[in-house]
């Protein structure tokens, strides 16, 4: 199933969390005993199966995108993986329209699977939504590769490295750069 959701998005032309960050929610999730997590950028549902996978048996699933055709690819994998409909929550819209209707503090783990010129945005919200002890994770926070390349200038990188130094400087995160998939930057909320 996770391998028929990771074609499908290459087909859409998505490029889906690997295998070794899935693994990576995946305990992410469990570690937290994860009831309420927020997704933010569905794609085809192989890391929002990660995420149920490590999610306690009544935990629900809060994930975002503004594309309806991946949702409703998403929505036939959640259930091809045996998860019933009561465990997600598929909102579809922007990140910026949607988060702010969130309830403060009552999520265990966001996780950021967007373009990284919105992580600013995310990193801000995440702060709202998550609880003291919550855990924050962006994926992409290698930035394919150019994020130790200081003549890498492009958006992408630059807004990169201006989250990553935000997170490592702020005294509301616990912050650690797992190097595995395109890099997952996890923090946790202090």
């Amino acid at each position: 199933m996770l391998r028929t959701a990771r074609s499908i998005a290459h087909e859409v032309g998505l490029d889906a969390v690997t295998p070794g960050a899935g693994a990576a929610l995946r305990l992410l999730a469990a570690a937290g005993n994860a009831r309420g997590v927020v997704e933010i950028g569905t794609g085809t549902g192989v890391s929002g199966v990660w995420l149920l996978r490590g999610m306690r048996a009544d935990g629900v699933l809060t994930t975002i995108d503004v594309e309806v055709e991946h949702q409703r690819i998403a929505r036939r994998i959640f259930a091809e993986a045996g998860f019933v409909a009561g465990r997600t929550r598929i909102i579809t819209g922007r990140a910026r329209d949607v988060l702010p209707r969130l309830a403060d503090g009552a999520y265990d783990l966001v996780f950021v699977d967007a373009e990284a010129t919105g992580f600013t945005a995310c990193v801000d919200a995440a702060l709202r939504l998550l609880r003291p002890g919550g855990v924050l994770v962006l994926n992409g926070a290698l930035a394919g590769g150019r994020i130790g390349d200081p003549a890498a200038r492009d958006a992408e990188t630059v807004t990169v490295r201006e989250t990553v130094k935000a997170i490592r400087e702020s005294e509301h995160w616990i912050p650690a750069l797992l190097p595995v998939g395109h890099g997952l930057l996890a923090a946790v909320r202090c």
